[in-house]
């Protein structure tokens, strides 16, 4: 999520035919059928409370921006496998950076989060999920006090927790976590968050009460009406969605309601309250994906699952789905956004404690509560008596380890 023409700021990109036609042709190369990528392992790490394995594999590319061609690449992820020592607790996330210090913001999430997670005893006690909220608030306050400006620069933040067979999802902004679930001969997706935006009702109402001013860009223009508080939803949006301004100002132009920084932009009600969700996996549950909005601007998440679902290897779905985000926004403008994608099977799962998925929401600053987190305190506190019985171990698929699959830019050839 780029501020200059993204989705906390004002202007918006011209398109271009020729860069489009240019990246088409390049993201199709292909050898053997297979994208050409840096050499990336599928990775695999059991969950031996429930006998089955995740098989993952992630892929993070810098955007297409002609107008800044050496901006670095805002997103970030972190993968970390045996949280707290414990085997079957395993953390998936991506963060979207955005503003001056979009990089800086996004890589001090990465890395602070996940650690509060695994220095906080309660994790594993009576509440884990405020255990997660309450990482995501510390996280929020150290950036603020660390030597990074984040008056006007942050970053969302979707991760999910992978606790035996039960995901704990959360969330603040606009990525995404999405799961397919196997539904007769269909795979369907699932939304394991809600992308917290001025199109929602209820975020809508919080930032309001705040003080903020709700407009597009064309109507902050003057070119639309500005009592008109209706704006469809986010397809019929497209390029100028609703985004939150202070009283008499042109700034801070969010199109999301809640980050990780922003610490200005926090006087009109964009806070670091994830919102927190339970999942019950079962073994129609196939996979699941966690990607920032670059993936998501123009894919549904349906689309998203459909192309998971047609590869056999998750790097070539990772890559094929980079591929199609990054013609979508060529085809809508003249530049692309970073993409994150991390792809993960659910590998052998039989035993599963439930025969449909029940999803819970705990909505923080301004949404609703839901009581029915008791389900995963025990869930954690079945883990414990059981973790002494496994050894912990990781096992990997293939040798070749590196950082990052790496889609080929739009004006590079592939051989360059």
């Amino acid at each position: 999520m780029g501020c200059a023409h993204g989705k906390c700021c004002g202007h918006r990109p011209r398109s271009s035919d020729s860069d489009s036609r240019e990246f088409q042709e390049v993201s199709q190369f292909s050898v053997h059928g297979k994208h050409i990528l840096t050499e990336r392992s599928i990775e695999c790490v059991p969950v031996p409370s429930r006998n089955f394995r995740l098989e993952y594999s992630v892929l993070t590319q810098r955007g297409y921006y002609p107008y800044s061609p050496g901006k670095e690449n805002e997103d970030s992820f972190c993968i970390r496998t045996q949280v707290q020592g414990n085997p079957n607790l395993h953390f998936f996330g991506v963060f979207d950076g955005h503003g001056l210090f979009g990089a800086q913001c996004s890589n001090f999430v990465r890395d602070r989060l996940v650690d509060i997670l695994a220095n906080d005893p309660r994790l594993l006690l009576d509440n884990p999920a405020n255990a997660y909220s309450s990482a995501f608030v510390r996280t929020n306050h150290e950036l603020h006090d660390s030597e990074i400006d984040d008056t006007e620069s942050g970053t969302t933040a979707i991760t999910v927790l992978v606790v035996g067979d039960k995901l704990l999802v959360a969330n603040v902004g606009d990525s995404r976590a999405v799961i397919a679930l196997k539904v007769g001969d269909r795979v369907l997706a699932e939304d394991l968050s809600s992308d917290q935006t001025p199109f929602r009702r209820d975020e809508y109402e919080r930032v309001k009460l705040c003080g903020a001013r709700v407009l597009s860009l064309d109507q902050l223009d003057g070119l639309k009406d500005p009592d008109i508080q209706t704006w469809g939803d986010e397809e019929s949006a497209g390029s100028d969605p609703p985004r939150l301004w202070v009283q008499n100002g042109t700034y801070y132009g969010t199109a999301f309601t809640r980050s990780i920084g922003d610490s200005k932009a926090e006087e009109i009600g964009v806070i670091a309250d994830p919102e927190v969700s339970t999942v019950q996996l079962t073994p129609d549950h196939l996979f699941f994906v966690v990607a920032s909005d670059g993936v998501f601007e123009f894919l549904s998440s349906q689309a998203v699952v459909d192309m998971v679902a047609s590869y056999p290897d998750p790097r070539d779905a990772c890559a094929a789905i980079a591929g199609e985000s990054y013609k979508q926004w060529l085809a809508h403008g003249n530049r692309t956004d970073d993409i994150t994608i991390i792809i993960v099977h659910v590998k052998d799962l039989r035993n599963a404690g439930a025969n449909a998925a029940r999803t819970a929401t705990l909505r923080t600053g301004g949404g609703s509560s839901n009581s029915s987190f008791t389900t995963a305190s025990e869930m954690y506190r079945s883990m414990r008596s059981e973790i002494s019985v496994f050894e912990t171990y990781q096992r990997t698929i293939s040798n070749n380890r590196s950082h990052a699959i790496v889609v080929p830019s739009p004006l590079r050839s592939p051989q360059s």
